[in-house]
């Protein structure tokens, strides 16, 4: 192998600028460069500026994958300082998106709206494509080039030699209209427990299963990657198992723990889901976390694997338990489903559907959650082909830490926590919905819904000021933690 501090080595016009000397981290270290930003690329002119790192294998830091320039190291030059100042903002306002197109200024998104805020002037067509591809690698704009489609994850870190702090973004890069465009949403940097984000305690219970599918769904945009990962690092935290996630790109990252966590991501670790899915299984896995059950391929091994004895959480884009189920069951073609549906009552242990709705004061955004626990009357329904009866199943089975989403809602319009606009705006049946508000629930003594299974973390994470677990500053978790699309 060449002496990778041979400068000779580096005289070549291809090189950024000011690039004359490469020094290579240790493998371990690199990978802690690529995930968690441990090197700083630009200097510090405020104190909350944040430079940017870049997505790089360990193996590509010492060599260049371009076909065109071999030899090179796999590291551009720095990154547009416009496109950095657009990411710091979204951080300082706790928003959860920025948007950049040719022709328009940076817009944020925040507590689901968009603004473009004053960043700065819109982009011209060369100034998008210039800042876009000052973060990619050479490996990702030859993607980029060939695919006009590019998803990776993208870390800041506080350049303040005092702060450790940094922030990951999920990036689509995308081409429209000719020109370059991309998004960019911001990953929380600490994995909140379940009780935090207000997630009902009967959902921590899937956590303990020794096997089985768990499905967290939702609209893009609903919190579904923030409540999975909550649950892996509650297995992580209380059982000594080996879990493994594929991901795309990888979002939360997974410390060591009780647990032993392996994550692949596809494009870097992995071809594609398909792929590491053929293979997960020979790895000795405990519980497989699937980003996103995209196809009839992935589908069908979440159920083998979940068939045969290990624990399946996976993410799926619907709006409520049954649609989930039959979602499911209409990917595969007439002449197997009945074998899915059989599969699937065996297998599945619950539903996770969620939304969020705007504060009724107008700050931040709450999580609404519908529940399915899977019993042996659910189970026939779903062999049966009846899941148009499981909402009914679930109205009564609060005993069991079920209850549907119109319910959920209605007790967030009882208590003032969301207004009955923004309820209507997410509720399945608006009729239900309203009677459900008007009615006196004689197990909560004439108020609220008393969920079952819930705890003072869910109460305190949905509180209005009156209640005494409420947390002003929670408001602003919501928003950043609980803004993140399915992958």
């Amino acid at each position: 192998m060449d002496d990778p501090k041979n400068n000779a080595l580096f005289n070549n016009p291809l090189l950024p600028a000011g690039l004359t000397e490469f020094t290579p981290l240790p493998a371990d270290a690199a990978v802690n460069a690529r995930h968690q930003g441990e090197v700083d690329l630009l200097p510090s002119k405020r104190r909350r500026t944040r430079v940017a790192l870049r997505s790089v294998p360990a193996d590509r830091l010492l060599r260049s994958i371009d076909p065109i320039a071999p030899g090179l190291p796999d590291v551009l030059g720095e990154p547009d300082t416009d496109l950095i100042n657009a990411l710091n903002e979204v951080v300082l306002r706790q928003a959860s998106d920025l948007h950049v197109a040719v022709g328009a200024p940076p817009t944020i998104r925040r507590d689901g709206e968009l603004g473009a805020g004053g960043i700065s002037p819109a982009w011209s067509c060369e100034k998008m494509s210039l800042a876009i591809r000052s973060i990619l690698t050479r490996a990702q704009q030859v993607t980029f080039d060939r695919d006009h489609e590019l998803d990776f994850a993208y870390t800041l870190h506080a350049a303040d030699s005092n702060e450790t702090e940094t922030s990951r973004f999920r990036v689509n890069v995308h081409q429209q209209r000719g020109a370059v465009g991309a998004v960019f949403r911001l990953i929380p940097s600490k994995i909140k427990d379940l009780k935090a984000l207000g997630i009902p305690q009967s959902v921590a219970a899937f956590s303990a299963l020794p096997r089985g599918l768990v499905l967290v769904t939702g609209p893009t945009g609903s919190g579904k990657s923030t409540t999975l990962a909550a649950l892996v690092d509650l297995v992580n935290s209380t059982r000594a198992d080996h879990i493994v996630t594929v991901e795309d790109p990888i979002e939360f990252l997974h410390a060591h723990k009780k647990s032993l966590v392996t994550q692949r991501e596809v494009g870097h670790d992995t071809a594609s889901f398909a792929s590491a899915l053929k293979h997960v299984l020979r790895q000795d896995p405990d519980v497989i976390l699937i980003g996103e059950l995209r196809d009839l391929e992935t589908i069908q091994v979440a159920l083998t694997a979940a068939e045969t004895g290990h624990l399946v959480f996976a993410t799926l884009h619907t709006q409520s338990a049954a649609q989930t189920i039959d979602r499911i069951i209409d990917v595969f073609p007439p002449h197997q489903q009945n074998q899915v549906r059989s599969q699937l009552a065996q297998t599945l242990q619950g539903v996770v559907c969620q939304t969020l709705v705007k504060w009724a004061n107008g700050s931040g955004r709450v999580v609404a959650t519908e529940v399915l626990v899977t019993t042996p009357a659910i189970a026939n329904l779903i062999r049966e082909g009846k899941t148009h009866q499981i909402e009914s199943m679930m109205q009564t089975g609060r005993e069991r830490g079920m209850h549907t989403m119109d319910r959920h809602l209605a007790e967030l319009v009882k208590t003032g926590q969301i207004t009955r606009k923004a309820a209507l705006a997410k509720a399945h049946d608006a009729d239900g919905l309203d009677l459900l508000v008007h009615r006196t629930d004689p197990d909560a003594g004439g108020g609220a819904f008393a969920f079952p299974g819930t705890n003072a973390g869910y109460t305190a994470g949905c509180s209005t000021g009156a209640d005494a677990g409420y947390d002003p500053g929670r408001d602003a978790e919501y928003n950043a933690g609980f803004s993140r699309a399915g992958i």
